[in-house]
């Protein structure tokens, strides 16, 4: 006979995950909301403003954006239509990125924003039918079902981050930034990796202060050696590459913490060219 409190343990456990995955897509949802916010009345000819993405408009980011959501969504919902947009992918796998921006760009922009927040919608459907835990298939390994909305927050506000800095507009941080900055910290060894390097061998201690000051966001052991402290924000956009280094106030202990800073990316694919020192404003 099953002990009792094993069973009210899983079955505490599975509502405790439900409700942090309900809570992720509010996050997603609310993020996307804030982005919209920016660019739901502006002037048609503001679309085509340069943002610091070279060679990408306002337009191209939305653009992105709404390619990058249809695929979520496709892998949620049509494995075998997911399959085939990744076939497509590899026909130009240095370019295919770029080419769905600009497909999307080269819309009116009312059309443009009427597919991103239709496919905004879709996807919030999709993943909300389907189980937290649930592994779909990406471009790469699958990825669980929280992960897929935790990674599409993420690009929301680096990419809302580009909007904003095209617009001039300074945005507020949220405790929203916690899922980025956790995909930071667990996309250390990836950062190496994509460079072909070897990672450093343990755990480092990253210690962010929570957009509101009111505590820390620590991640990793106590007494690691290496570590990493400063504001949750500069963490974000640094390992978003929205900033470098040289303008956020992070702080490295260790010379593998401190190479880290320079590597650091959340995001898949090719190591990024990052920012220059000074091209934020940060």
């Amino acid at each position: 006979m099953p002990d009792p409190s094993v069973e009210d343990r899983s079955v505490a456990a599975a509502t405790s995950t439900a409700a942090v995955f309900t809570a992720l897509r509010a996050d997603l949802r609310e993020e996307g909301r804030e982005l919209d916010s920016l660019v739901g009345e502006l002037p048609d000819p503001v679309w085509a403003r340069p943002t610091p993405a070279p060679g990408w408009s306002i337009a191209h980011q939305i653009a992105h954006l709404h390619w990058t959501d249809r695929a979520a969504l496709l892998s949620l919902t049509d494995a075998e239509g997911f399959a085939r947009m990744v076939e497509e992918a590899l026909k130009a796998p240095e370019s295919f990125v770029d080419e769905g921006a600009a497909e999307g760009a080269a819309l009116e922009p009312a059309e443009l924003l009427a597919r991103w927040r239709a496919g905004r919608a879709a996807l919030d459907a999709a993943l909300a039918a389907a189980s937290p835990d649930a592994r779909f298939p990406w471009y790469g390994p699958p990825m669980k079902a929280a992960s897929m909305a935790s990674a599409r927050l993420m690009e929301t506000w680096a990419h809302g981050q580009d909007v904003a800095d095209a617009l001039g507009v300074p945005r507020t941080p949220t405790a929203r930034l916690r899922h980025v900055a956790r995909i930071g910290v667990r996309a250390r060894d990836y950062a190496y990796a994509v460079r072909g390097l070897p990672a450093p061998e343990g755990e480092f201690r990253v210690e962010l202060t929570a957009p509101d000051g009111a505590g820390v966001w620590a991640y990793g052991p106590a007494d690691a050696p290496q570590r990493i402290t400063g504001p949750a924000l500069d963490f974000c956009l640094l390992v978003t590459q929205r900033a470098h280094r040289a303008d956020l106030a992070l702080t490295a202990a260790g010379a593998d913490a401190d190479r880290w800073l320079d590597i650091a990316q959340a995001f898949a694919g090719p190591a990024g060219q990052g920012r220059k020192p000074g091209a934020s404003g940060w």
